[in-house]
């Protein structure tokens, strides 16, 4: 059943590769909001950028994006090593699988809350920069899926 799964994830590959990097690209409409509104917020004591309240309720349901966009990229270098890739597609799946710790530890609306001061859960404030540090170890891996997709589309056309 694995190996079907997988002659059929081979098939499928030019199209899945760059779903996987436009669900990244998602991606970094959420991680430009929590550095210009919550980690500025943070640092300066006001956002650089504070979108109105249904702005930030969009910017949090494309955050959900994160979800198919860990499967899908984990996939994606599983099927690397399957073909050969090495200690670069291990570190990618580390990187990314990471996320999954952001996801369900400490949630966005927890570290909001507890470092603009609207403090549903306390948590100590490195516990808050941790958790914002893991999102953003997802950055080289969204840059590698857009780079590898770009190449796909590239080399589909010559």
């Amino acid at each position: 059943m694995l190996q079907r799964f997988w002659a059929w994830y081979e098939k499928r590959y030019r199209v899945i590769a760059p779903l996987t990097a436009g669900l990244f690209l998602l991606q970094l409409v959420h991680l430009y909001w929590m550095t210009t509104n919550v980690v500025f917020f943070r640092l300066y004591g006001y956002p650089l950028w504070n979108p109105s309240e249904f702005w930030n309720s969009v910017i949090a349901i494309v955050d959900y994006t994160e979800i198919p966009a860990i499967i899908t990229s984990t996939l994606l270098y599983l099927h690397q090593l399957r073909q050969g890739g090495g200690w670069r597609s291990i570190l990618f799946l580390i990187l990314i699988n990471s996320q999954w710790v952001h996801l369900f530890w400490i949630t966005d609306e927890i570290i909001y809350a507890n470092l603009t001061g609207a403090v549903l859960l306390p948590l100590p404030a490195w516990l808050s920069w941790l958790a914002i540090s893991i999102d953003y170890l997802e950055l080289p891996v969204i840059f590698d899926t857009i780079r590898s997709s770009l190449r796909l589309l590239r080399n589909k056309k010559s």
